[in-house]
This record gives structure tokens, C-alpha cells and sequence, in this order.
């Protein structure tokens, strides 16, 4: 932009990110001229530059995907009122008819599988709301389907919901509700809205498709009470018999094309064991357990039957909660569907559910994103509708900068190079374990004898001069298998390459670098775990299993178990 200082390009770039997020990812520019404008007043007279200017750049911001707008915005422009601009799109705008201290929540995980980043990130906005309207959270286990549901994935969500810091009010599982769902289902019969069904599932389908009703929506009530109560006492097995809905045939949504709400599934449940083989489907139980929770606000991914849940409440004289859908949190390269996730345990290509890889809560916990950083990136990006993948560079941008100020710098030399330093002079130094904040020191004492990072060496030519870090300068005598060094003084120059480095004090370890598990052709990365080994500082020893340190120059890493570290990022 030929002609405009820096300011006012700076100040076109802001306002055209800010309208960008205030209107769903298009910036306007009349609208951002008249922001600059009224910033920058002495630029009137050159009017038709800034407009010039300002078309070129919103034309740039608009070319960009939602996420980018609001991550470019708040990491560029971080004093930027950003929250006030994206009031009703992302964060957490005011929620329609919700009054503080009446509001009502629920966390509804179905335990088909572990608790998952996609999970974590949406409890977190029901959470949110909790906390900002002083409501009632549910922990409420969706369970109705027994050969689903495992023990193990119920300890999942508690374990992943309680490692965010999400503190809900009541538990339940919907499991133990059967009764309750079995009285508004005879309600249904009884009341001409629901029939008894014995056609395959093909032919269910193949109706369904047509739009055309089958033979048995025509059975009185009395009939599909009968058959409703022998399905109660056993006397049908699973495929024989369903209990479907009178929905509309005709309907544009197939979801509302009679669709079922009890079946016969004769499976052990892990909560209430043998006692019941007559099932409800998710959405009727959804729609009773809302009313019988006093769910007052629904916040949910877009995969869910809405209307057939409103449906199903209008039909059994439930109030309408507000329901509020948004698109999933998908990221880059990382599936979360379990469909394609469990190939990969079955076939060993994976360590198992807690990889690290993995995009379960206790897999990126292992990487070693912490709790607060899901929570910032979700308040971050807030929710939309529209449809959208993550990069992992953004989550890994807030990470960064909570760890930053709280892990301590460990000294790690990625396949390292044992080296003699001509001339070294005997040193005892002290070396604290981060820069400015309070978090101890180490003592080492130097020799001659080092061990430096090889790609570091292999980057230098004969007569190159570096600092190893806090130490002392090194000049570079010759290079090769067998590197030649010197003692080069110990003026500092900024200018100068810093190295890591350990003595002969130290201790082997490796660090696994994680990838994204599928390349852009969707298939299993076979590159998605790299293992570096190398040698950390003696100091390393101190370094708690389950701790985030720093090592200079690599990335901040997870110690997993003795010896072992996992990357979370540079």
C-alpha cells in the first residue's frame, strides 16, 4: 500500500479482522474505512488512498477461514477489544432466555468411547455458561445402548471432565431411568402417537426412502399395547419387534419419518446389568432425561436429531428448552471419529487410546497440553456453525505461552557429538532454571570435555565462532567426525549462534515427536511418531514424571516415565 504509513496499514488490518469477526468472516469496506478514518483524522485529505488501501486488505482478510480472522486478530493485535466484536458469533455472547441462577446445563456423554479433545472443548462452553449464569450442571451418561457402552469409557469422561477443572452439580445415568422412559413411552402407545412395528430393517429402510407407511401403522391402540407389554415381559427377541413413532412419512427430514424409540437389545449393561432388554433410542431418552434434568439450555455439536427431539417433546408435553448447535472441533490431520481411530489400536499401528497422537483428553494430556490452554483456545474460537478444521498450531500457540513462564529450561543435546575445547578454562557456574521467574538454579561444573548437538556443528564452517549457552564462546577449528574447538572469551554478542550443551555429567534419553496420524490423502501417517535420542544435563534428574520442561532450542516436553519424554511442541 504505496503511500500510508505503517499505523494506518497496521490499523486497515485490524479493523478489517474485527468487522471480519463481528459479521461471519466478511469484512466490509466502507465500514473499515470509517474506522480508520476516524482513528487517523489528518488522513481525510488522502481519503481515496486509505480506500484503495482498505479494499486491498479486506479483500485479503476475506479470503481467510473464520478461525484464521480470529486467531490473526488476537495474536497480532492482543490489546484489541476482540471479545466486544465477536459478541453473539464466538465466545460466549448472552445466551437467549437464560436468567442467572436459573439456567440448567448438561454434559451428556454417550460411553461408547474415550472422552476425546472434541468433547472437552464443547463441556467446556456448557461449563462456561454454568459459571456465567450461576446455573446447574448435569454429568448425564447417554448409556441406552448395552452393546455400546463399557465400564472404562464412564471413567474416561469423570477422569477427562475433572482434569479440565469442570465441576458439574448432579450425576446420572440415563441407564437408570428406564422406568421412568418406560411410563412416557406407554403414554405414547396410548395415546395413538407410537405403534408397534415387526417389518425388517431393510424394508424399514427401503419405506422410509419412498416416503410410504407400512401395514403396521395401521394397529390399534390396544394392539401396541399388548405387544408393548410382551415386549416388556420377554416374549420377543431383538429384530423382532420395535416400538416406532407416527412422525410424518412425507417429511423432508428422513429423521422424522417414524422413526424408533424402543427396540430389543438382550446384552448385559454394565450399570444395571441384566434387568432390562427393552431399550430406548437416544433421541426419545434425550428428550425425557432434558425434562426430568430441568435442562433449561442444550449446547450441542450439529449432529443431533433437533426436530425430532422437539417433536418428541410437543407429542409428550415437554417445555422447549433452547437449543443451540454449532459445528464440531475437528483439527488437522486428526480424526476423532472412532471409526476411524480404532483400526489403528486393533492393528498395533498406535500405542493404544492414551497415545499421544491420539486426540482423546488422555492422549493430548500425555503430550502435554494442560487444562487451562483447551479451555483459552475454546473461549478463543467460540462456536459457529459453519464447518471448519483446526490447524494444531493454534491450540499449541496458547499452550506455549502458558507454559512459558512456569517450566524450567533443562539443558538437551538432540544426537549429540562428544567434542574437546582447546584452552576451556575450569568453570563452576550457576544457571537458573528460567530466566525470570523464581524457579530455582543448578550448579555445573565444566571441564574441556562437552557434548554439543550435531546438526548445530554440521551448520557451521571452520572459523565460526558460538556461544554455548551461559557458558562461554567457542571458535570452530575444524569440523568433520572428530570437530576441532577452541575457547574464543566470554564477550557476549547477540548476534552470536547459541548452542545447548551437557559435560560428561549427564543423562541419555529420548524424546517421541508426535504428528498428525493421517496425510492429506487420508490415510495412516507412517511418520506420525519420531523418536530423538540424545543427552540432558545431570539437573535433569530432578524433572518429575508427568512435568513440562523446556529444552532451549527443541521444545517443550512431557516426561512420560524415566528415560522417556514426549514433545508437546516447539
Amino acid at each position: 500500500m504505496v503511500g500510508l504509513p505503517t499505523e494506518v496499514e497496521d490499523s486497515l488490518e485490524k479493523n478489517a479482522l474485527a468487522n471480519a469477526v463481528r459479521h461471519g468472516g466478511r469484512s466490509d469496506v466502507g465500514a473499515v474505512v470509517s474506522k480508520v478514518l476516524g482513528e487517523f483524522p489528518e488522513m481525510r485529505a488522502k481519503a481515496q488512498e486509505v480506500a484503495r488501501g482498505a479494499k486491498e486488505t479486506v479483500a485479503r482478510v476475506n479470503s481467510m477461514k473464520e478461525h484464521e480472522q480470529v486467531s490473526l486478530l488476537r495474536a497480532k493485535y492482543p490489546d484489541y477489544d476482540a471479545q466486544k466484536e465477536q459478541e453473539g458469533r464466538v465466545g460466549l455472547p448472552p445466551l437467549p432466555g437464560a436468567e442467572r441462577g436459573k439456567a440448567s446445563f448438561r454434559l451428556p456423554p454417550e460411553p461408547s468411547g474415550y472422552m476425546h479433545i472434541g468433547h472437552a472443548m464443547s463441556f467446556t462452553i456448557n461449563y462456561e455458561y454454568r459459571v456465567k449464569y450461576d446455573g446447574h450442571l448435569w454429568l448425564r451418561f447417554e448409556d441406552t445402548n448395552p452393546r455400546k457402552v463399557t465400564k472404562a469409557y464412564y471413567e474416561s469422561f469423570k477422569h477427562g471432565i475433572s482434569w479440565l477443572g469442570i465441576k458439574w452439580d448432579e450425576e446420572k445415568n440415563v441407564s437408570e431411568d428406564t422406568e421412568e422412559i418406560y411410563e412416557y413411552g406407554g403414554r405414547l402407545i396410548s395415546d395413538g402417537r407410537a405403534y408397534a412395528c415387526s417389518c425388517p430393517a431393510e424394508k424399514v429402510k427401503r419405506l422410509r426412502f419412498e416416503g410410504v407407511e407400512c401395514e403396521h401403522r395401521q394397529r390399534s391402540v390396544e394392539e401396541n399395547s399388548a405387544i408393548w407389554d410382551g415386549m416388556l415381559a420377554r416374549k420377543y427377541g431383538e429384530g423382532e419387534m420395535v416400538i416406532r413413532l407416527r412422525g410424518d412419512m412425507k417429511s423432508l427430514d428422513h429423521s422424522l419419518r417414524d422413526p424408533n424409540l424402543f427396540r430389543v437389545i438382550d446384552h448385559p449393561h454394565p450399570v444395571t446389568g441384566t434387568r432390562y432388554v427393552v431399550w430406548p433410542t437416544y433421541d426419545l431418552a434425550n428428550a425425557v432425561e432434558d425434562e426430568l434434568c430441568g435442562i433449561t439450555h442444550v449446547l450441542r455439536s450439529s449432529e443431533f436429531h433437533t426436530d425430532l427431539q422437539q417433536l418428541l417433546r410437543d407429542a409428550l408435553g415437554f417445555r422447549r428448552p433452547t437449543v443451540i448447535q454449532f459445528s464440531r472441533y475437528n483439527f488437522k490431520g486428526t480424526p476423532v471419529a472412532k471409526r476411524l481411530l480404532r483400526p489403528l489400536v486393533e492393528k498395533g499401528l498406535v500405542e493404544g487410546w492414551d497415545d499421544p497422537r491420539m486426540p482423546t483428553v488422555e492422549g493430548v494430556r500425555r503430550r502435554g497440553i494442560i487444562p487451562e490452554t483447551l479451555r483459552q483456545f475454546t473461549l478463543q474460537v467460540g462456536y459457529t456453525k459453519s464447518e471448519h478444521e483446526f490447524d494444531w498450531s493454534l491450540l499449541f500457540a496458547v499452550n506455549r505461552k502458558l507454559l512459558d513462564p512456569v517450566s524450567r529450561r533443562v539443558y538437551f543435546v538432540p544426537d549429540p557429538v562428544a567434542v574437546s575445547v582447546v584452552g576451556a578454562p575450569a568453570r563452576s557456574v550457576r544457571i537458573a532454571f528460567h530466566p525470570t521467574a523464581e524457579l530455582g538454579e543448578r550448579n555445573i561444573e565444566t571441564g574441556d570435555e562437552f557434548c554439543l548437538p550435531k546438526s548445530d556443528l554440521g551448520a557451521m564452517k571452520e572459523g565460526d565462532v558460538f556461544r554455548m549457552m551461559e557458558l562461554y564462546n567457542v571458535r570452530l577449528l575444524r569440523g568433520g567426525t572428530k570437530p576441532e574447538l577452541e575457547f574464543a572469551g566470554d564477550d557476549l554478542n547477540r548476534e552470536t549462534r547459541k548452542v545447548q550443551w551437557v559435560t560428561n555429567r549427564n543423562r541419555r534419553v529420548k524424546v517421541l515427536t508426535p504428528g498428525v496420524l493421517f496425510n492429506d490423502a487420508g490415510e495412516f501417517n507412517s511418520e506420525s511418531l519420531l523418536v530423538t535420542e540424545g543427552l540432558a544435563e545431570e539437573a535433569s534428574s530432578t524433572i518429575e514424571e508427568g512435568e513440562i520442561v523446556q529444552f532451549p532450542r527443541f521444545g517443550f516436553c512431557r516426561l512420560d516415565s524415566p528415560g522417556t519424554l514426549i514433545l508437546a511442541h516447539k
